[in-house]
């Protein structure tokens, strides 16, 4: 059979009537792909534990939308904080642009859930159950026998199981992972919606990680595209050396360079590029063809590094220019994006109280005394319930009474306790602050808040 060989003018997903062209990446050592395997335990071993692990009485990250409750490391949230994903998207996506204008697509190919998923889970399961690039390829073309429909029967019956874990593990973290479970033993007919939730995830997750893969990069992700904008002549991404490579040649050719035309760049490349062609969309920086070409130069006795990671400008003259002033600009914004976000989460505060006018009135004169009607609205942003107590804290002559001084809430619950703040009308003065001392029971952290008193207009300034 003639091989189809890769071209710029097309998708190389896609053959030449536009059907498409399933990839079998050829299995490939070295020191990246060696390393990869590392990087994606590690962080399939955050995905799956973060549910699990329990701080402050609730999951490390758990968003409970339908109560619009999210609980981050010991945190509580509300939907009156949601000024702080501001920051944190503005200090992580200046960061991520930093990272395509420092080193290309090397988030899509070392640490994107979708590659991270598929190069370290799916394709390791095929790879187990159906052999060699070599030997799945065959198997594809070949007539069904009893040996193919055993092999993709217990393929499919591993990918439709490891489908249904990571859907439902994706679920834990808007519902729990102990609620989770707890639904589960209950049976779907108590939890239909979750139920339902369920199945549907189940079936996009192996659609995705079964058929799509790749097409899910090359297709709908809008992240390779923006990178296209961030990159320039010294983003150090994976190129090939022409200068050395050229003109390609067989192994003892003379006047042919390193190069031998041995395609296994193009055999291991998980999107079915040949990055001798210069760098392309489909590229996602996985680095597999560094460490195919490499092998290749070792068994020839050729010095490795004819694929490798380079800018632009490098392969082009061996010159290379790190520090740029775009570079500069997205540090400082992405910096100053996390260190507020940083700042506000440190800072956020286990319970919010404010102290306000009742609304509609100002103040009632009652004999010499001038009365004002106030009320402090406390939330409990503690993962669990809560003793919140409230006490005069102001050194004027204010008289106060708090018909409930001490109130119990529950995490995130709310309360508007009346205050009625009354001074001598002989000794109320413009600018006159009401000054009370909230505390928490569960921090054991105070706050003090105030708001300004109203009277006559008869008052003096102080």
């Amino acid at each position: 059979m003639k091989r189809q060989e890769p071209s710029l003018d097309k998708l190389h997903m896609l053959d030449e009537r536009g059907s498409r062209n399933y990839i079998y990446p050829a299995e490939v050592s070295g020191r990246f792909s060696n390393l990869r395997p590392l990087v994606f335990a590690i962080l399939i071993a955050v995905y799956v534990s973060l549910p699990w692990i329990d701080v402050g009485g609730h999951p490390a990250v758990f968003l409970d939308i339908a109560s619009r409750r999210f609980y981050l490391f010991g945190r509580t949230f509300n939907a009156q904080d949601l000024y702080l994903v501001f920051f944190i998207l503005t200090g992580v996506g200046f960061l991520l642009i930093l990272l395509a204008a420092l080193f290309g697509r090397i988030w899509c190919g070392w640490a994107c859930p979708q590659t991270v998923f598929l190069e370290g889970v799916f394709r390791r399961i095929e790879r187990i159950i159906e052999g060699p690039a070599s030997h799945r390829q065959a198997l594809a073309r070949a007539p069904m026998s009893l040996e193919k429909f055993l092999r993709e029967a217990l393929k499919h019956a591993v990918y439709v199981v490891v489908a249904y874990v990571l859907a439902h593990l994706f679920l834990a973290y808007f519902v729990s992972a102990s609620q989770l479970m707890r639904m589960i033993k209950e049976g779907p007919a108590a939890h239909l919606s979750t139920f339902l939730w369920g199945v549907g995830m189940t079936i996009v997750t192996y659609d995705n990680f079964f058929w799509f893969r790749e097409q899910l990069c090359l297709i709908v992700c809008p992240y390779g595209r923006l990178q296209s904008v961030m990159q320039d002549r010294d983003t150090v991404v994976i190129g090939y050396d022409k200068r050395r490579g050229e003109p390609r040649g067989k192994v003892h050719s003379q006047g042919a360079g390193d190069c031998v035309d041995c395609h296994r760049c193009v055999a291991v490349c998980p999107t079915g590029i040949d990055i001798r062609n210069g760098l392309q969309m489909e590229c996602i920086g996985c680095a597999g063809c560094i460490d195919g070409c490499d092998e290749i130069m070792v068994k020839l006795g050729r010095k490795k590094g004819l694929i490798r990671y380079d800018s632009e400008r490098g392969l082009q003259t061996g010159e290379r220019q790190f520090l740029r002033p775009r570079l500069f600009l997205y540090s400082v914004l992405g910096a100053l994006g996390l260190i507020v976000s940083t700042t506000l989460f440190l800072r956020h505060t286990a319970f919010e109280s404010n102290l306000l006018h009742v609304r509609g009135t100002t103040y009632v004169i009652d004999g010499e005394m001038v009365r004002n009607q106030l009320v402090v609205h406390l939330i409990n942003k503690n993962p669990g319930p809560t003793v919140l107590t409230v006490r005069s804290a102001s050194t004027a002559p204010i008289d106060l009474i708090i018909p409930q001084p001490t109130v119990t809430l529950d995490s995130l619950a709310s309360l508007e306790v009346p205050v009625i703040a009354s001074i001598p009308r002989s000794a109320y003065r413009l600018g006159m602050r009401v000054r009370l001392e909230v505390t928490d029971q569960a921090s054991k952290t105070s706050r003090l808040i105030d708001a300004a008193l109203t009277g006559p207009h008869g008052g003096t300034s102080p």
